[in-house]
């Protein structure tokens, strides 16, 4: 299927039965999806287990689907729904979630370095990304998950507040705020 088909044209053909359309925009948005999972619970199992219901949640929800707003909009605004429905249900869970994996490897160890890195710039990325990490894992959970709709989404202010169900002015707030304390964080980088 043409790369150049936009998202909306495609689950519009799945809604009417098309399941090569699931296909291509399975493949196109999982990464992202389910980077910004990881990085907004930080436990890799509970990724793992949100990520499946989300695409579930878009199965189940396919008849309805109607392209007022972008896919990706669409989609994250699952995901968002899920992670907070989570929280409701498992309050304790919002409050133990780590930056490590099941296996107790950091996100950043998980992280190939570039095959021709000499051994100190490997070890000197290695710090840069960790701190970014550390620096994103820090954010409070709404200045988090606007600056990762924006960053592994790619979504608007206008798509992140339909995304997340706030104003537009709240959702340009958060990210605001987000980026600033990122920029704090990162100034020993220079």
């Amino acid at each position: 299927m043409n790369n150049e088909v936009a998202d909306e044209s495609l689950m519009e053909r799945y809604r009417d039965g098309d399941a090569g359309a699931f296909d291509v925009l399975y493949h196109r948005h999982k990464g992202g999806l389910y980077r910004y999972l990881l990085r907004l619970v930080k436990n890799q199992s509970l990724a793992d287990e949100l990520f499946q219901e989300v695409w579930s949640n878009l199965i189940r929800s396919r008849e309805r689907y109607q392209p007022s707003a972008k896919f990706s909009t669409f989609l994250y605004q699952i995901a968002h729904h899920r992670v907070i429905d989570h929280i409701r249900q498992t309050p304790e869970a919002a409050l133990s979630l780590d930056a490590e994996n099941d296996e107790g490897d950091s996100l950043v160890q998980q992280l190939p370095a570039a095959s021709d890195d000499e051994p100190d710039e490997q070890v000197a990325r290695k710090r840069v990304i960790e701190t970014i990490v550390n620096a994103v894992a820090a954010l409070p959970a709404v200045q988090r998950e606007a600056f990762l709709l924006r960053e592994e989404a790619d979504m608007s202010l206008e798509e992140i507040a339909a995304a997340t169900g706030v104003n537009t002015e709240t959702a340009k707030s958060r990210l605001r705020y987000a980026v600033a304390k990122l920029r704090d964080g990162l100034r020993g980088l220079r």
